[in-house]
């Protein structure tokens, strides 16, 4: 197109004079700054161009980045990973040279990025995101996203999901408000990690995470003091009980002391509770990852203990009861992944007791099939979303609403590799998913996503939410 083409299909001479006559009527101080955001309004925003490059995640293992360019700016973007390739969750394009980081390099989905998505994309309406993330799926055609890789697909659609809210105006929260239709906007409740285990540390404990929630809060900002404090009294216990050394953490920045009780560890934190002074007012979630110690139709509690390995195997029902007891005894408002992912059985039962939330993660993969799978048998009672999971961020509203028109709690989640993009935050409060699960308070890569709740102040916080499921 020339420019004589693109100035007459926008009738730009009409809109110049336009924003000329506009700066006179407002008697602007400094015409020619009206004008030019004038002219920033008037005219509709595209999409350039979109450039991919590999970038490291919180692990030191690649993943991708990419800068969407419209007429408006530049928007930055990037996926994050997992160390799991779960059959029913979306699948990360990797080179598989282990000459090059070990086989995790990302170039070919980077390449696809730079050669096939952007030439697809250019020239779409930013704000049309189910238009652009349709149009990725067109062309690559697989049910899981294999062809050119979540990883490509999702740093994409995340940025033109930036773009859209730049181009709209309004900040990126409210526009996937927009977008999934929602009007009544609340933040959601962090999960803070403070203790790590499972296959996120290197201690002996078998489950993969205990957090902590401050529904005591009556700001977001209180609650992000109420877990910060808590994780700083926990290093003290730990530091005092076990050593220094007690203090190592784990991937997502939660302590590992090499503990394997799971009644011990909780002591710990309920003793970290206690010293903050908040006590009723900050709850306890589990995170089991039983999938990773589940060996046939039975679980072990010390596969990660040398020489003790299966003798601690416990069946499901086992495992019920020892579920039963720690919620009788400590202040456990929610189980995520409490048996295998394929054990639908013991899960429904255990979610039937109505005993806490109770989370699929493994369990559903955020699928849309096995969600309503879920929900038809009434298995559990809330989602764990993972954006990466699904792959782009039309899906992701989409298994939102499929959970929240259930009756579900939502969970919006962080992953093991982590970046410093912090769309996660905004999805949550877009989508009032209720709760957000982002790892530790510490580690730049996971308080960038509780920062960036907290930037909304002003939006309500009814923490009651995150329980409406229990």
């Amino acid at each position: 197109m020339s420019v004589q083409d693109y100035l007459d299909n926008h009738m730009l001479s009409r809109k110049i004079e336009d924003a000329v006559n506009a700066a006179v009527r407002a008697k602007a101080p400094d015409p020619v700054l009206y004008i030019s955001n004038h002219m920033r309004k008037a005219i509709p925003s595209v999409i350039t161009k979109v450039k991919a490059r590999q970038i490291l995640d919180s692990r030191g293992i690649p993943t991708v980045e990419v800068d969407l360019h419209t007429n408006k700016g530049m928007f930055r973007a990037s996926a994050p990973s997992s160390d799991l390739s779960g059959m029913y969750e979306a699948v990360e394009l990797r080179d598989g040279d282990k000459g090059s980081y070990l086989g995790n390099s990302v170039t070919r989905a980077v390449k696809n990025v730079n050669e096939k998505i952007s030439e697809a994309l250019v020239g779409m309406d930013p704000t049309l995101q189910s238009q652009i993330d349709q149009a990725m799926l067109e062309l690559d055609r697989t049910e899981k996203k294999g062809e050119l890789g979540v990883n490509a697909i999702l740093a994409v659609s995340i940025a033109a999901c930036k773009a859209g809210a730049a181009q709209k105006d309004v900040p990126l929260y409210k526009h996937i408000a927009d977008l999934s239709g929602k009007s009544q906007l609340t933040l959601p409740v962090p999960a803070f990690t403070v203790i790590s285990g499972g296959k996120r540390a290197g201690n002996n404990l078998a489950i993969q995470e205990i957090m902590v929630l401050p529904i005591g809060a009556n700001r977001f900002e209180e609650a992000l003091q109420m877990g910060s404090e808590t994780y700083h009294h926990l290093k003290a216990v730990i530091t005092e009980k076990y050593g220094a050394h007690g203090c190592n953490v784990g991937e997502d920045g939660g302590f590992a002391p090499n503990i394997s009780s799971i009644k011990e560890v909780l002591d710990l934190v309920k003793e970290a509770i206690s010293r903050t002074g908040y006590n009723e007012q900050i709850k306890l979630a589990i995170d089991v990852a039983a999938t990773d110690f589940c060996i046939g139709t039975k679980y072990d509690l010390d596969y990660k203990t040398a020489n003790k390995s299966g003798q601690n195997f416990k069946s499901g029902q086992d495992m019920t009861e020892m579920y039963k007891e720690l919620c009788n005894e400590y202040p456990i408002v929610s189980i995520e992944d409490p048996f295998d992912k394929e054990d639908w059985e013991h899960t429904k039962k255990f979610s039937g007791l109505g005993i806490c939330q109770v989370v699929g993660d493994d369990l559903i993969m955020s699928n849309p099939k096995r969600i309503k799978r879920a929900i038809e048998e009434s298995t559990c009672n809330a989602l764990l979303v993972k954006i990466n999971q699904i792959g782009t961020v039309s899906e992701a509203i989409e298994v939102v609403k499929l959970a929240k028109d259930a009756h579900w709690g939502v969970v919006t989640s962080h992953r093991c590799g982590e970046t410093e993009d912090s769309f996660i935050a905004d999805l949550s409060v877009g989508l009032s998913t209720g709760q957000i699960k982002a790892g530790a308070p510490c580690r730049g890569e996971r308080l960038a996503k509780y920062n960036q709740v907290n930037f909304y102040i002003y939006l309500p916080c009814p923490w009651f939410f995150c329980l409406s499921a229990a």
